[in-house]
């Protein structure tokens, strides 16, 4: 029987959530694969808000984590987004729960324990909303140790890649000229779709070069924006995402040129390595920084300290902090921007303008045909228009 007949049947008289399995070790390709009251069996530490906000989104049932969600190192959000949207969490439930769970089987969650009908496949938590309350509790005593821990990474960083940071050494020649340009650089961060959607109006004048890190190049795409650079490792974005003509900077080991490369090689897309151990997001701004973009929006970024902190599946790195220090001005976060752009001319404005002239037209008319009777009430009303567009101009 197929799959979709197996789900039109009622499901057995168990407790708990039910849903489809879907099981990946490699978080990003899992939420490619998610939809509709599946169930997520992943594993990862310190589940950051970007994830939980994409599986929120895709509208699962549940969440199995073979690693804790919050392993109290730092208050880190993803977990509670989860629980807050009423997604049950089963946190903790061991690496061997990615080899019993198959992917595609029907699975159900209940009270922590993860089972096939009524055979158990594994254990963990039910994480809740008074659980994630008290794990919080106990992770933000545990921020000012990965802030000492933070400082030593930067100075390490720092070490290994200055020449990267101070003099632009080893980032790659692209074939997009971003000279003088104004760069939008849109990372697969939280909210970035919302947030790429209130720039569709600057996008729209400025005409800016796009640039996609990661899965946020999906996004764009999907969004009808056209993208010129795609900085990701190629396991991360969808094959026509690839192949639409964008140009492909590939994040690689310094040590190597080699590993997404190699998966590219038989699509035909034009791709360059860019041998560095920062973040993605970070290495597209450092490549629009050596290449002299004029301006760079920065779309789903962090932008308050825990989110800073929160790298999820990147780490704490600290190539975002010196590279922020790097650019200073020259990066704006998108939010500022949404927040402080304004379509000039819309077509509610137009109108009122159109009705505007038409009313001086039809005034002037006026005095000369019926002197000075007629146009004292014309006035007014021409006043009045003047005085709406007006606000909505301002």
């Amino acid at each position: 029987m197929k799959l979709s007949g197996l789900l039109a049947r009622a499901a057995p008289d168990l407790p708990g959530v039910w849903g489809v399995a879907r099981v990946d070790r490699h978080t990003d390709r899992l939420l490619r694969r998610v939809s509709t009251g599946d169930i997520a069996v992943l594993d990862q530490v310190d589940l950051d808000p970007g994830t939980a906000a994409a599986l929120v989104a895709a509208k699962v049932a549940g969440v199995v984590n073979a690693s804790p969600s919050i392993s109290g190192r730092f208050p880190n959000l993803g977990p509670e987004i989860l629980v807050r949207a009423g997604v049950a969490l089963v946190d903790g439930a061991g690496p061997e729960v990615l080899r019993a769970v198959k992917d595609g089987a029907r699975i159900r969650l209940h009270d922590g324990v993860v089972y096939a009908g009524d055979r158990e496949l594994a254990r963990g938590s039910a994480q809740s909303p008074e659980s994630m309350a008290e794990l919080m509790v106990q992770a933000r005593s545990g921020l000012s140790i990965l802030l000492e821990a933070f400082s030593s990474n930067t100075v390490e960083f720092m070490r290994r890649e200055r020449h990267l940071l101070l003099d632009g050494v080893g980032v790659p020649d692209v074939a997009v000229p971003l000279r003088g340009r104004h760069v939008l650089v849109v990372a697969p961060g939280r909210h970035h779709a919302a947030e790429l959607e209130r720039l569709r109006h600057f996008v729209g004048e400025y005409q800016p070069i796009v640039i996609g890190v990661g899965a946020a190049a999906d996004t764009v795409r999907g969004a009808g924006h056209p993208l010129a650079l795609i900085v990701a490792d190629p396991e991360d974005v969808s094959v026509d995402t690839l192949r639409c003509g964008a140009q492909l900077v590939v994040p690689t080991d310094p040590a190597s040129h080699a590993g997404g490369l190699e998966r590219v090689a038989g699509l035909g897309v034009p791709a360059v390595a860019f041998p560095a151990s920062g973040n993605p997001e970070d290495l597209a701004l450092l490549l629009a920084d050596a290449h002299e973009a004029a301006l760079v929006v920065a779309v789903g970024f962090q932008a308050t300290l825990t989110e800073f902190l929160d790298r999820g599946r990147s780490g704490s790195n600290p190539s975002t902090f010196l590279t922020r220090l790097k650019m200073g001005g020259r990066v704006v976060d998108g939010a500022a921007v949404a927040a402080l752009y304004r379509c000039r001319v819309s077509s509610g404005a137009v109108l009122l303008l159109v009705a505007a002239a038409l009313v001086a037209v039809v005034a002037s008319l006026a005095v000369s045909a019926a002197g000075d009777a007629v146009p004292a009430l014309l006035t007014d009303v021409w006043q009045r228009v003047v005085s709406v567009v007006g606000r909505r101009f301002a």
